[in-house]
């Protein structure tokens, strides 16, 4: 039986980082990032308002500093071996984040079977956020399901890797997790728990169950 490995990515296949901190750092709002997802973390803004103050806050983003900010982000080690080792097994693995598809799916280029972000306005931004677009904790519950439909797996088959608020409600719905560099929120639905930058170690917990 296959299985599909679901990967969060801020936080979890960015050590201590995320698509936002990225991209702001590269365009000298580190300061204003910091408050913002600070807002967001406690509560205080939801997905799609926080979308819309990054979009005003990133004015003028283009593609090439989404690409600096890339390929510059402090990913984990051995991203693309582990999801070469799961495909080589006859496995399934996908990235689903709330960040910027337009920064997530950049990830396929490294080996994932899928990634999926939320749909931000086109860049450079002259059009509205669409609400509709806008990635919540629950809908990476739903996005699961669609690809456990599209691979012929089920919910039993499925591992997730995660570190926030924002994966519990995935952590929930599957057998086997993996807290990678995580805060209290996921720490208790974890079946395991690593600590580091290598997602090489992190995969290896899972790897023998499969």
């Amino acid at each position: 039986m296959g299985r599909l490995h679901l990967f969060d990515m801020d936080g979890t296949l960015l050590y201590g980082s995320a698509a936002a901190v990225e991209i702001s750092r590269q365009l000298g709002l580190d300061r204003e990032i910091t408050e913002l997802e600070r807002a967001f973390i406690a509560g205080e803004v939801t997905p799609v308002r926080f979308a819309e103050l990054a979009c005003e806050l990133w004015a003028e983003l283009t593609e090439e500093v989404v690409t600096k900010a890339f390929e510059g982000a402090p990913w984990l080690a051995g991203i693309r071996e582990v999801w070469a080792d799961i495909r080589a097994r006859g496995e399934r693995c996908a990235v689903i984040s709330l960040s910027p598809a337009f920064f997530v799916e950049r990830l396929t280029l490294w080996g994932a079977d899928a990634a999926h972000g939320s749909r931000w306005p086109a860049l450079p931004f002259r059009e509205p956020v669409e609400p509709d677009g806008i990635l919540s904790a629950s809908a990476k519950v739903r996005i699961m399901d669609e690809l456990c439909a599209e691979f012929g797996l089920s919910r039993s088959d499925c591992v997730a890797y995660g570190d926030s608020l924002s994966d519990t409600a995935l952590f929930a719905a599957v057998p086997a997790s993996v807290a990678v560099n995580a805060d209290h929120h996921v720490s208790a639905l974890a079946s395991y728990a690593y600590d580091g930058r290598d997602l090489r170690e992190a995969y290896e917990l899972v790897r023998a169950d499969g």
